[in-house]
């Protein structure tokens, strides 16, 4: 967007590679571009898999990314995730009815039994991120990621597995992933997306080992609003410096520790 002087950026969703793709000058932030807090109100209401239409066993995935981010691909890809995964379950975010028609329609052409297929309506997001806790595993949605959807996963301790592409929009999630300290859960390529999924969802130990991780992740980069504060505030500042000494624009790397001067 040749208007924009600077894009706020990281070095996993604009690689070095792939900045003269960009007309904006990257300021790549140490450990992510999405700003996320430690503490988030989570609902305790009484809740379990029955209340919220799942089943009480069984392995459930989930991707609560708005439909039209689920290309026929990727839907293509989790039937078959579902059909490499007994007992398994798809849990969709599909509040109108139409979605939902289409959904099981699309599923029972391509094999799996409508049953299979579960849908949520939206909530407040107190009560979303307590539900989000039983589900098993988010399956990312591909060119475009999930972006809130999944930081509000990682926090509540449920792994997404991934599929990272050549453009932001489709390296959002490695990127979270990549400041959560769980890059095993990022892949390049379609056949790679299936074979995790499936294999952390038939691997009962090494979906153990990724859920224990992941639960310790508010410690990690990826909810450190205070280190991020301090990364853009040294951006904002070396971009005004630029300025007042009458310099163009250029690509800026903040270093990842740092403290803003008073």
């Amino acid at each position: 967007m040749p208007a924009m002087d600077y894009i706020l950026a990281d070095q996993h969703v604009i690689p070095d590679d792939l900045r003269p793709l960009y007309s904006e000058k990257i300021v790549s932030l140490p450990h992510t571009y999405q700003v996320n807090c430690r503490n988030r109100t989570i609902a305790e209401k009484p809740l379990d898999r029955k209340s919220l239409g799942l089943p009480e066993n069984g392995f459930v995935f989930c991707s609560f990314n708005a439909n039209n981010k689920i290309t026929p691909e990727v839907f293509s890809r989790w039937i078959r995730i579902l059909s490499a995964t007994p007992n398994s379950v798809l849990w969709l975010l599909a509040p109108e009815a139409t979605a939902r028609v289409n959904l099981v329609n699309t599923a029972s052409r391509l094999g799996l039994a409508p049953h299979r297929l579960i849908f949520a309506s939206k909530l407040p997001v107190d009560e979303h991120l307590q539900r989000l806790r039983f589900a098993d595993l988010m399956l990312d949605t591909f060119p475009c990621n999930a972006h809130t959807t999944a930081s509000d996963s990682l926090r509540v301790g449920l792994p997404v597995v991934t599929l990272a592409g050549r453009t932001f929009a489709s390296r959002v999630c490695a990127s979270l992933l990549e400041a959560a300290h769980l890059p095993g859960l990022i892949t390049t390529d379609g056949d790679s997306y299936e074979r995790l999924a499936t294999s952390l969802a038939t691997d009962p130990s090494r979906y153990a080992a990724i859920r224990t991780k992941l639960l310790r992740s508010t410690e990690t980069p990826l909810f450190d609003a205070s280190a991020f504060a301090r990364a853009i505030e040294a951006a904002f500042s070396q971009m005004v410096a630029l300025h007042d000494a009458g310099q163009n624009p250029i690509h800026l790397d903040i270093p990842q520790a740092l403290e803003v001067q008073p």
